[in-house]
């Protein structure tokens, strides 16, 4: 097959996977990233380890059987998705901010020798833990120049961290430089790279230019911070959780040092690695249209196209969990609208019963809200959030699979070149030039190391894609698993917590004259 096809030019320059639709929008030129731990607030309402990330008490299927069996439901522990509906009325207004638990040569670079030597780490123990923890999110300065610093906590039990617990001030813009040197190192290796969170150039703005602003503003920029965190939070234990991404120099510089990291200018768009991004991207896009590689290995021809459906799927699933997200909070909505107008009725009634029983079921009514709201809110973070996130993994993995296609090209392209250093040879041989016969002879010997080191990178990605996809598989399903389960156990508590409230005003109903 090498010595049949003649590939179309090689796209040498061209660079994938490098974030390429995030730009730096928090990023400041003149502000540093480093703050005082002083001034970063353990009290923060933006905190992850705070009310808003306060776990839901367990509730099991056979629990909520027994429940249902009784005349009334207890209430669970107030949590994040069920807050406490004793002053229903200032809980109303929390629910909107309070989220629940985003080769310029055919050889490799020299990075992907270097990094040879960690291929070979074993696997996680089960007595080995690496926790992290992304809170407390602080604005730093004001206007445009304005980005959000957040602290990262890592614990853990591993020998190649100096400390068992330590913690560092990070921006986003080094979650990004992060993400884009274990692309550099690992992506030609064969690597699937958890992806960064993108950017939202919208969400940012109005954290920048908001002060004292609208409850409505403030809890749109709430909201939109507390994704941001649980996003992030995702993205470097997902890192963390590979057995070797997790002892590269440059991950552990990111957890431990108590320091301004190098400034990630590579990920601002306007910058001029950024325009290089754009063109690179508009080339690897021809690439991957003009070029089809001829595929001899079926397990690869099975995957891509499983993965290519899975891909579909999930973005047809993702964006029903988004409609579902926005349908429940405008009924939550429309609940309190109803709740409002059914307590001025209550008031001008004038029969005592009826009146006493119109301000109780407004009052319901609001806590009805409530929950309906936390409904919502579980919608979108213990579920919409983890398919949003494995859509970008499915991209991750195209993007490892098209550097296999790019190898493949540098091989063929090695295979070529030889093919006509060989044809040279023979003609200066046959022409009896013997003075360029030593150069024809040496250019032969060097391209056929070419093709040997070409072939043997391209078996060895091939090799390293089917390890990352097997562990991607076992990933995915225990993943699942677990925020399925979470989820349904959070949809049983809302639905009990209803029942409870329609439970309570039923008497109150009746005893109307």
């Amino acid at each position: 097959m090498a010595d049949e096809k003649e590939p179309p030019p090689l796209f040498d320059s061209v660079e994938i996977n490098k974030n390429d639709d995030l730009e730096d929008d928090d990023d400041d030129l003149f502000a540093s990233a480093v703050q005082d731990h002083n001034q970063l607030d353990d009290d923060s309402p933006y905190n992850g380890i705070g009310t808003m990330q306060a776990e839901l008490p367990k509730l099991t299927l056979r629990d909520a059987i027994d429940q249902n069996s009784g005349s009334s439901i207890s209430s669970p522990p107030p949590g994040p998705l069920s807050p406490t509906t004793e002053t229903a009325g200032s809980d109303i207004g929390e629910m909107d901010e309070v989220p629940i638990n985003d080769n310029s040569d055919i050889l490799p670079p020299k990075s992907v020798f270097q990094s040879q030597a960690l291929e070979e780490v074993p696997t996680e123990t089960s007595d080995v833990f690496l926790k992290i923890t992304v809170t407390s999110p602080q604005k730093v300065g004001e206007g445009m120049g304005a980005y959000v610093a957040y602290r990262v906590e890592t614990k853990t039990n591993m020998p190649i961290f100096r400390k068992r617990s330590f913690s560092v001030v990070r921006r986003f813009s080094d979650f990004l430089g992060l993400h884009d040197k274990l692309t550099e190192k690992y992506l030609r290796n064969g690597r699937i790279i958890p992806p960064a969170p993108e950017k939202s150039v919208i969400g940012m703005t109005k954290i920048k230019m908001s002060g004292d602003k609208t409850q409505e503003h403030n809890s749109s920029s709430t909201e939109f911070i507390e994704r941001r965190r649980a996003a992030l939070e995702r993205y470097v234990n997902r890192t963390a959780a590979h057995d070797v991404l997790r002892v590269d120099p440059d991950f552990r510089e990111f957890l431990e040092a108590d320091m301004e990291l190098p400034k990630a200018t590579s990920t601002s768009a306007l910058s001029g690695a950024g325009v290089m991004r754009l063109f690179n991207k508009v080339g690897e896009t021809v690439n991957k249209i003009t070029y089809k590689m001829d595929e001899n290995d079926s397990w690869f021809e099975e995957k891509t196209t499983q993965i290519d459906s899975l891909d579909i799927q999930l973005r047809a699933l993702h964006a029903a969990v988004e409609s579902l997200t926005n349908e429940r909070r405008e009924l939550a909505n429309c609940t309190g609208a109803t709740a409002r107008s059914i307590a001025v009725l209550g008031h001008g009634e004038p029969g005592a019963s009826l009146g006493r029983a119109l301000a109780q079921l407004a009052e319901t009514l609001e806590k009805v809200e409530v929950v309906r709201r936390a409904q919502s809110n579980s919608d979108l973070y213990q579920f919409g959030e983890m398919l949003r996130d494995y859509v970008a993994l499915i991209g991750a993995i195209k993007g490892v699979f098209h550097e296999r296609v790019k190898v493949f090209q540098n091989w063929q392209h090695a295979q070529l070149m030889l093919n006509k250093k060989r044809e040279q040879k023979a003609k200066l041989e046959q022409s009896g030039r013997s003075e360029k016969l030593n150069q024809a002879a040496t250019e032969v010997i060097e391209w056929e190391s070419k093709v040997d080191r070409g072939q043997e990178e391209f078996d060895n990605i091939s090799k390293m894609i089917k390890k990352e996809v097997e562990r991607f598989e076992l990933v995915r399903v225990e993943d699942f698993k677990k925020q399925l389960t979470e989820y349904l156990e959070a949809m049983l508590q809302h639905q009990n917590q209803l029942i409870k409230h329609w439970e309570s005003f039923l008497p109150e109903a009746r005893a109307v004259a």
